[in-house]
C-alpha cells in the first residue's frame, strides 16, 4: 500500500502538515532534529576518540611490561 505513494502524494501529505502545524512549528521541530543530529555525531565523534585512546594505552602498556 504504501510503495505506491509517490511524489503527488508525499506532497500532498506535506501541505497538509504544513496546514495542520504551520511554518512556524515545523521550521522549530526541524531545528530541534538538526540539533540532536548534530549531538549524535558529536557523540560518535567523542567515542571513536576514547576507544583510540583506549588501545593506544594498551599497546603502551603492553611494551612497558615486556621491559
Amino acid at each position: 500500500m504504501l510503495n505506491n505513494i509517490g511524489l503527488p502524494g508525499l506532497l500532498l501529505i506535506a501541505v497538509v502538515v504544513l496546514v495542520l502545524f504551520g511554518r512556524g512549528k515545523i521550521s522549530s521541530l526541524m531545528g530541534e532534529v538538526g540539533k540532536g543530529i548534530t549531538s549524535f555525531k558529536k557523540g560518535i565523534s567523542e567515542g571513536q576518540d576514547e576507544v583510540a585512546a583506549a588501545s593506544k594505552e594498551d599497546g603502551e602498556d603492553k611494551t612497558d611490561t615486556k621491559g
